[in-house]
């Protein structure tokens, strides 16, 4: 204003000496105008032609001119009758330079020059730059670079134009040095100060970045302290005061807190107050605060939120519930009344989804437990949410619930989705580190051509696999999701190529089945299945004992008839990559009257995740298998037996390396010799147990973690027989002491091409003749 009025003053007493006398205007002349236009200085002016002009209209008349910001220097002369006014332009700006800044971008920098006026185009003055310029320290002082400078150069230009400069040196981000409570006595310093999300500079400053010095970080512990000390009581506490002492370099920092602790209050009686819409007992049922009680804002405020989310089940969406203390200072107690105002039972109006490209809207919606037109339900539009990220086929699902436009009773439930790869494998290209290069055309597909079909189809080849397949499975068979799926295959394994995995055979398997499924709740369902299978048993160059007992006893070619039941559960929060809930399963599959062979297996597999904090999960997990025969056949057959070890198993062994080994093979199988130096094998056994716990983390400097797993892991697993066979000595009961176990870190990334996975571990306990391996990959998955 300083700068404003001075021009406007000695304009004043120019005036006031060329114009001692008023005078009638009859006409007003305006010079020196180059970009503004003549329209807007009438518009400013207050002076009109036919008007009285005196010395104190045309002083206003000045200033109002100035305040246009148009110009830097204004004269009024009088030629006659005529009002004359010759302004000089305020230059405009042809271009903005910033050199130096990385903190904040450019873009960001600009955006910020513009809603304050400084653009290319737009009329220059000094005082916003110098605003600009302070505003622009004050929020580098704020990031905690208190050493960072910033000058600004107008360098004028032809045609009355300047261009701006603006040269930022940062500086570094203050460390801080010491962070001291004052006034406590409740609570330990360094309870308090671990509170903080500032820290200390230390060892693992380089990493986390947490001694960097930032006025809203300090905001927010200064948040963290006072509902640290609420929620145990002490609804006084107050913070006195907050010092930040900056060393002269302005490298360092040191923080002190003063607080005013106040007394512990406890509980004197809970009231609920207004129209609780639902019973009373329902409500009080959900009172967390007691009589008696240390009182906890923390507490009241999760009650206030159960209140309203009971209350929103029954439709009332837009219920308000208040609880609000009364402090008795005479005893040191509290009592709090929940305020409950309902408000209008909300109804659905629509439901929209947005962002599902590849998807079908069918997909979603008939995943959906919110009907539109029925009273809006917090919780079934969150269990809706829940059954979209149980799908698989996206990465993030987000939910609002507007109200309609006009009412005050509808809302809208409005669900954006990102689409995800739902195949487990894209690409007919793949290698895993047991089988080799693996090549072949093959597609799995959980979210077919958007349809929510699996299909699954393909041939695959490896070292020692061929396979062909095809599967397809409909969830939504009918329409309240009886699911139907069936499945064909032919698949050909020539075990000679991996002689020291498993012993020498090769197994020729065709077929085809069919199962059904039936939801029996929200997260549990029914499997039941039938698959028709011959396979034929071809032996190798070593081919032990074991399989030649059997081929005696049962032949080497078989027909069977398997039927299967199972039942599974689910609450994990996402269908790729959970960290929330658990799932399981327990299937049963044997052989039915008429097979050749006479056998059946049971399989449990179950996991389950225990968050320890918002980025640190705890995944226990474990997979139990018996199988067995009965009737005519003696013992299960071989090739169904289960092997332990690598991948999906107890990971730093070989694949299948662990547990009963077969007997030496002694060449009797024509044609071929005995291998004196032949090492027995893995030959596998009737019963699984191994299973594990992980510790989920976020992968550093890495900020998109959807798509990606690292985990610290214990496995622990191994195979063992119970059947005794008439030449097997390698079995018997199982002995928990032979479990191996081994630790390690683990990383999983699902890309285009399906899972990309990684393990470095170490064995823990090693059974005799187990092989190790301490780093292991696949990329990709065969069917």
């Amino acid at each position: 204003m300083k700068r404003l009025l001075l021009p406007a003053v000695l304009a004043a007493l120019m005036i006031a000496e060329v114009h001692a006398e008023s005078f009638t205007i009859s006409d007003i002349r305006v010079n020196g105008l180059q970009r503004v236009s003549a329209g807007s200085v009438f518009g400013a002016l207050p002076l009109n032609g036919g008007e009285q002009a005196d010395d104190r209209s045309l002083v206003e008349a000045t200033r109002e001119l100035f305040k246009s910001g148009f110009f830097q220097d204004i004269q009024l002369g009088r030629d006659g009758d005529v009002l004359v006014i010759t302004v000089v332009e305020r230059p405009s700006i042809s271009s903005i330079e910033i050199d130096g800044n990385k903190a904040i971008t450019s873009e960001d920098l600009l955006k910020g020059l513009n809603q304050s006026g400084l653009a290319e185009g737009e009329i220059f003055q000094r005082a916003t730059l110098e605003g600009v310029r302070n505003e622009l320290q004050r929020q580098y002082v704020a990031q905690g670079r208190y050493s960072a400078e910033i000058e600004t150069e107008v360098i004028p230009q032809p045609r009355n134009r300047v261009a701006l400069k603006i040269n930022i040196s940062e500086g570094s981000v203050a460390a801080i040095q010491h962070i001291n409570v004052v006034g406590n006595s409740v609570f330990a310093d360094e309870d308090l100060i671990d509170l903080f999300e500032l820290k200390t500079s230390n060892w693992l400053s380089f990493f986390k970045n947490d001694d960097k010095y930032a006025r809203e970080k300090l905001s927010g512990d200064l948040e963290r302290l006072r509902s640290y000390y609420l929620d145990r009581g002490y609804i006084n506490m107050d913070i006195s005061s907050t010092q930040v002492s900056i060393t002269p370099d302005k490298k360092h920092v040191y923080i002190t807190v003063n607080v005013d602790e106040g007394q512990k209050y406890t509980v004197r009686e809970v009231r609920l107050s207004g129209d609780l819409k639902v019973p009373e007992e329902d409500v009080r049922a959900l009172l967390l605060a007691k009589e008696g009680q240390v009182f906890s804002r923390k507490v009241m405020t999760t009650t206030s939120e159960l209140i309203t989310r009971r209350l929103g089940n029954e439709g009332y969406t837009f219920a308000n519930v208040n609880g609000v203390p009364e402090a008795h200072d005479e005893d040191n107690t509290v009592s709090i009344t929940f305020f409950v105002d309902p408000g209008k039972r909300a109804y659905v109006n629509r439901i929209n989804f947005r962002g599902n490209t590849k998807s079908e809207d069918e997909v979603l919606r008939r995943e959906m437990r919110q009907m539109e037109g029925g009273w809006a339900s917090t919780y079934l539009i969150d269990q809706s949410k829940t059954r979209l990220e149980r799908l698989g086929f996206f990465k993030e699902v987000n939910v609002e619930t507007p109200q309609v436009p006009g009412t005050d009773d509808q809302i809208d439930v409005n669900y954006s989705v990102e689409e995800q790869a739902s195949g487990s494998i894209t690409a007919s290209v793949g290698f895993a580190q047991n089988a080799g290069l693996i090549l072949g055309g093959s597609i799995t597909q959980n979210n077919f051509l958007g349809t929510g079909n699996k299909v699954s189809v393909g041939l695959t080849r490896s070292q020692y696999q061929s396979r062909y397949n095809f599967g397809f499975v409909d969830p939504y068979w009918t329409p309240d999701g009886v699911s139907l799926g069936y499945n064909a295959f032919y698949r050909t394994t020539d075990y000679d190529e991996l002689d020291t995995q498993v012993s020498s055979f090769a197994v020729d398997s065709l077929g085809a089945g069919v199962s059904i499924g039936y939801p029996i709740s929200e997260t549990s369902r029914l499997t039941y299945g039938l698959t028709v299978q011959q396979d034929t048993i071809n032996t190798g160059v070593y081919t032990v004992d074991e399989i030649f007992n059997f081929i005696e006893r049962e032949g080497d070619s078989y027909l069977n008839l398997k039927a299967s039941v199972g039942w599974s559960e689910s609450t994990l929060n996402r269908g790729v990559m959970a960290n929330r809930g658990h799932s399981q399963s327990l299937v049963l599959e044997s052989t039915v009257p008429g097979s050749d062979l006479s056998f059946f297996k049971i399989d449990y597999r179950g996991q389950v995740f225990k968050p320890l904090t918002d980025n640190y999960t705890l995944r226990f997990h474990t997979e139990l298998g018996y199988g067995d025969s009965y009737g005519s056949t003696e013992e299960l057959p071989f090739y169904e037996n289960y092997y332990a070890g690598g991948f999906n198993s107890v990971r730093g062994f070989e694949d299948s390396s662990l547990g009963p080994r077969s007997t030496p093979s002694t060449g009797t199988n024509p044609g071929t010799l005995a291998d004196p130096d032949q090492d027995p094998l893995p030959f596998g056994g009737n019963v699984l147990v191994q299973g594990g716990v992980e510790l989920l983390f976020p992968l550093p400097f890495v900020k998109d973690q959807r798509s990606l797993r690292t985990a610290l892991f214990w496995d622990v697993g191994n195979v063992f027989d119970t059947t005794c066979g008439p030449t097997q000595t390698d079995c018997g009961s199982i002995n928990p002491g032979d479990l191996a176990s081994s630790v390690g870190v683990g990383l999983t990334w699902i890309t285009a091409l399906g899972p990309l996975s990684f393990s470095l571990a170490m064995p823990v306990v090693k059974p005799d003749d187990a092989d190790t391996q301490v780093f292991q990959f696949s990329l990709g998955q065969t069917f």
